[in-house]
C-alpha cells in the first residue's frame, strides 16, 4: 500500500489525466465493427465438426480443452499483458470450463465478453500512451524492466496497467534516444548525475515548446540531450498511432479470427482457420502469382502508399509510378473513382487487383506533390522470389551449380501454371548445358508446400520407388512414390538445410537421405514438421450467402520411407554445420500442442549405390569443419546471442542501459570476422538468363546481391567442398526433355 501511495504522488500528474482522457474516449470513440452473428455460429459449427470427424489427432471436447482454448484466446489478444487486467482475467475465468460446451451449441457469449473488453481496453490505452508521451523521462532513476511476458502476472488494477506502460514507452523512447545519441558520438558526454538536470531542461522545452528550428541548431551542430529526448519521445508516439491505426483497421471478422484459431491451434499448431482475405495471400502465396497491376501497397495514416514496384509488372513497365506515390483514388476503367483515403488497406488492394486486361485508373500524388491520373492494363504477375533460382560456380577448374528452392510452390487452382517441380526439372536441364558435375540443393528457411511436387522432385534423382509414407488418423500408412524409372540427375548432389527447412523441404530431404542418394549438410536438425494439411474452402460444405473462408486442417502424418517420424525430430543431417540458431528455442518442439513422434514399418526400396566414396566425403567434412575457425566462431557467437536471448531484463536507467549496450557491443566484437568473411569463389547466372537480365534492370541487381551473399556464404563453400569430394562408380540413365 505505501508503494502505491507513493507512486500515486509521484506520479499523479500523468495518472489522473490518464484515467480522464481515456473514459472520455470510450465514450466517443469504439468503432463498431459491424459483426454478423449469424456467420460466426455457423463458422463455429462448420469447424467443429470438420475438426471433429475429419482431424488427424481429435481432442476430446472437454474442460481440459476448454481451459487450453482459453488460455490461448487471452494470450493471442494480449500476449504483452498490456490490456487485460487482472480483474478482467478473473470475470472471464468463469468460463473457463464452459467454452466447450459454448463451442457445441454455437453459444459466443465468452467470445463477446472478451472482445467488447478487449474493445474497450484498446480505447483505454489511446489516452495512456498519448499523456504518458507528454512528460520526459527520468533516466536517472533506478528501473527494470522485464521482457518475459509469459511469467509477468496482469496488472492487479488500472494504476499498475498504466505503470506497465510507462515503463513500455520508456524504453523505446531510451533506445531511440541512445540510438540518437550515438549516431552523433556524444553518448559518453552524458553525465549521470546531471540526467536530473536534464529531466527539467527536457521539461521545460517540452512548456515552451523549444523546437530543433528554434534552438538555432543547424545540421552540423550536436543537438542538445533534451532535444534528442523530446524527437525520441516523438518518434515513440508516432510508432504507437501506426500501431493504434492498424488496430482500428481489424474488423470482426479478423477478431473472430484469432478465436476461431485459439480453437483450431489446440488441435495442432498448423492447423488453422483463413478468414477470406487471408485465404487470397495464402493462394498467392502457394502460386507466387497473382492478377493485378504489380505494386506492393502499405499503409501510411490515412494513406495507400507504393512500397515496392514488382519487376517487370504492369506498374512498372507503365513508367509512371514510383515508390513513395500516394494513391488517392481508384477508378474501374471509364467509371467513376472511388475515393480509398482512409480505407482499409485490404479493402483498397481488393479495389486494385482485377482480372487480367482489365483496365485500373489511379489518381496518385506524386513525390513532388503534383496529382496525376494513371492508367493500367493489369496482368498476371510473377513473384519472382518464389520461385526457383540457379547460379553457376566455378572451384578448382571444375563447374558446380547451385539452386535456391524457397518453397514448394503451387498453383492449386491452376494445374497448367509452373510449379517448384517442372521449374527444378527445367533448370536442371539448362544446368547440364553448361556442363556442370555437381549440383547444391539450397533449402536453407524453406518452410515446405505442396507435398505433390516434393514427390516430383525426388523423382528427379532416383529411378523409381517410394519417397515418403503417409498415415491417416485410421488404416494403414500408403506409400508414395515416384513411377518413372528415369532419372533427371545422375551426378553428385548435396542438399543444404537449416531449422526452419520444414515440413515437404523434410519430405524431400529425407528421401534423399534413406536413398543415400545426396549427402544432407546443415543444421543439427529441420524444423521436425512431420503432418500434412488439406486447406478446405467451407463454402464447398455448406451454402450460404457469404464467403466463409477455409480450413488449413491436418489430416495425415508422413513418415521417412525407413519408417521414422521427422515430427519434432526433424532430418537429422550426415554432416552438422554449427549456426547461429543452434541453441535458440526454435521448431515444432517449440511450437503450442504439436503432434507426438512415432515410428512405422519400413517401406521397400533400395538404396542407390553410385557414389564410391560417400562416408569418407562425410568424414573429410567433419574434420574440415571441425579445425575450422570460422566455424567454431559460429559455435561461439550462437551461444553468445542465446544466452542475450535469456537476459530478459531492460535496465531503464540511462548509464546502465548504455553500460550494457557497451558491453553487448564489445563482445560482439569478437565476432565482426563472421561478416567480413568472403569465399575466393565466384557465382554466376546461367547463360539462358543473361538476355533476360540485360532487359530487366531490377532482376539484374536482385541477382547481383544474390552472388554477393553467396561468395560470403561459408555453408554454400562447405556444401561445394563436399559436392567437389564426391566420386561416382558409375553413372546411371538419364534423360533429357
Amino acid at each position: 500500500m505505501k508503494k502505491f501511495i507513493k507512486f500515486m504522488k509521484s506520479n499523479y500528474k500523468i495518472i489522473l489525466p490518464i484515467i480522464f482522457l481515456a473514459g472520455l474516449l470510450l465514450s466517443f470513440s469504439i468503432k463498431s465493427n459491424a459483426p454478423d452473428p449469424d456467420k460466426d455460429r455457423v463458422l463455429i459449427g462448420l469447424i467443429r465438426y470438420a475438426l471433429t470427424q475429419g482431424h488427424y489427432d481429435p481432442k476430446n471436447l472437454d474442460d481440459q480443452f476448454s481451459e487450453t482454448v482459453f488460455n490461448d484466446f487471452i494470450k493471442a489478444l494480449d500476449p504483452a499483458k498490456r490490456f487485460f487486467t487482472q480483474k478482467d482475467i478473473d470475470e472471464f475465468a468463469a468460463y473457463k470450463d464452459k467454452i466447450d460446451d459454448q463451442i457445441k451449441t454455437e453459444d459466443l457469449t465468452f467470445y463477446n465478453l472478451v472482445y467488447n473488453r478487449y474493445a474497450q481496453r484498446l480505447q483505454e490505452a489511446k489516452g495512456f500512451y498519448k499523456e504518458i508521451l507528454k512528460y520526459p523521462f527520468d533516466f536517472s532513476r533506478e528501473e527494470n524492466y522485464d521482457t518475459d511476458f509469459s511469467e509477468k502476472p496482469f496488472a492487479k488494477n488500472e494504476v499498475e496497467l498504466i505503470l506497465n506502460w510507462k515503463k513500455q514507452l520508456k524504453f523505446s523512447t531510451l533506445s531511440r534516444l541512445y540510438d540518437n545519441l550515438e549516431s552523433q558520438g556524444n553518448v559518453d558526454a552524458i553525465e549521470p548525475s546531471k540526467l536530473k538536470d536534464l529531466k527539467t531542461e527536457t521539461q521545460n522545452n517540452n512548456e515552451t515548446g523549444q523546437s530543433e528550428d528554434s534552438s538555432g541548431a543547424t545540421g552540423k551542430e550536436k543537438k542538445s540531450f533534451a532535444q534528442l529526448e523530446i524527437e525520441a519521445r516523438t518518434a515513440t508516439e508516432k510508432s504507437m498511432d501506426e500501431f493504434f491505426d492498424f488496430m482500428d483497421d481489424l474488423d470482426d471478422t479478423d477478431w473472430f479470427s484469432v478465436y476461431i484459431n485459439s480453437i483450431t491451434e489446440a488441435f495442432d499448431p498448423h492447423t488453422s482457420y483463413f478468414a477470406p482475405n487471408i485465404k487470397k495471400k495464402f493462394d498467392i502465396d502457394m502460386a507466387g502469382k497473382l492478377e493485378g497491376i504489380g505494386a506492393r501497397l502499405q499503409k501510411k495514416g490515412d494513406y495507400t502508399k507504393i512500397a515496392e514496384l514488382i519487376s517487370g509488372g504492369p506498374a512498372w513497365r507503365s513508367g509512371q509510378l514510383e515508390v513513395g506515390d500516394i494513391i488517392l483514388k481508384v477508378a474501374q476503367g471509364d467509371g467513376e473513382p472511388l475515393d480509398i483515403v482512409g480505407m482499409r488497406l485490404d479493402d483498397a488492394i481488393e479495389f486494385i487487383k482485377g482480372k487480367k486486361g482489365t483496365e485500373v485508373r489511379l489518381t496518385i500524388k506524386k513525390i513532388d506533390g503534383s496529382i496525376k491520373i494513371v492508367p493500367i492494363v493489369r496482368d498476371v504477375i510473377e513473384l519472382e522470389e518464389t520461385f526457383a533460382k540457379t547460379s553457376v560456380v566455378e572451384k578448382d577448374g571444375r563447374k558446380f551449380g547451385v539452386i535456391n528452392l524457397p518453397k514448394f510452390y503451387i498453383d492449386f487452382n491452376e494445374r497448367d501454371f509452373r510449379n517448384s517441380a517442372t521449374d527444378m526439372e527445367q533448370e536442371i536441364e539448362r544446368l547440364k548445358k553448361e556442363n556442370v558435375e555437381g549440383l547444391v540443393i539450397d533449402l536453407r528457411n524453406n518452410g515446405g508446400g505442396s507435398l505433390e511436387t516434393a514427390i516430383d522432385i525426388a523423382g528427379l534423382f532416383i529411378e523409381e520407388g517410394p519417397v515418403v509414407q503417409v498415415k491417416y488418423r485410421e488404416g494403414n500408412a500408403k506409400v508414395r512414390s515416384d513411377k518413372d524409372k528415369r532419372i533427371q540427375w545422375n551426378k553428385p548432389l548435396v542438399i543444404l538445410v537449416n531449422e526452419l527447412s520444414a515440413s515437404a523441404s523434410e519430405i524431400f530431404a529425407a528421401a534423399m537421405q534413406d536413398y543415400h542418394r545426396a549427402v544432407i549438410i546443415g543444421s543439427n536438425q529441420t524444423f521436425g514438421k512431420g503432418t500434412v494439411q488439406n486447406v478446405l474452402p467451407l463454402n464447398n460444405y455448406y451454402k450460404y450467402d457469404k464467403d466463409l473462408g477455409a480450413l488449413k486442417m491436418t489430416i495425415q502424418k508422413f513418415y521417412r520411407i525407413d519408417g521414422g517420424s521427422t515430427q519434432l525430430k526433424g532430418v537429422r543431417p550426415d554432416v552438422i554445420l554449427p549456426d547461429r540458431y543452434t541453441y535458440m528455442d526454435i521448431g515444432e518442439r517449440d511450437e503450442e500442442h504439436p503432434l507426438a513422434w512415432d515410428k512405422i514399418d519400413s517401406a521397400k526400396y533400395t538404396p542407390w549405390d553410385q557414389y564410391a566414396n560417400f562416408n569418407e566425403v562425410v568424414n573429410n567434412s567433419k574434420k574440415r569443419i571441425s579445425e575450422n575457425k570460422q566455424f567454431k566462431l559460429i559455435d561461439q557467437n550462437a551461444k553468445w546471442l542465446k544466452e542475450g536471448q535469456d537476459d530478459d531484463l531492460i535496465h531503464l536507467k540511462f548509464d546502465d542501459y548504455r553500460k550494457d549496450i557497451e558491453k553487448r557491443e564489445k563482445e560482439g566484437e569478437t565476432y565482426k570476422p563472421l561478416y567480413d568473411y568472403t569465399s575466393n569463389l565466384t557465382f554466376k547466372s546461367p547463360a539462358y538468363e543473361l538476355p533476360e537480365l540485360k532487359q530487366d534492370t531490377v532482376l539484374a541487381e536482385k541477382r547481383t546481391a544474390w552472388h554477393k551473399e553467396l561468395r560470403k556464404d561459408i555453408y554454400v563453400e562447405e556444401a561445394l567442398n563436399v559436392l567437389a569430394d564426391l566420386k561416382m562408380k558409375s553413372y546411371g540413365t538419364i534423360v533429357k526433355n
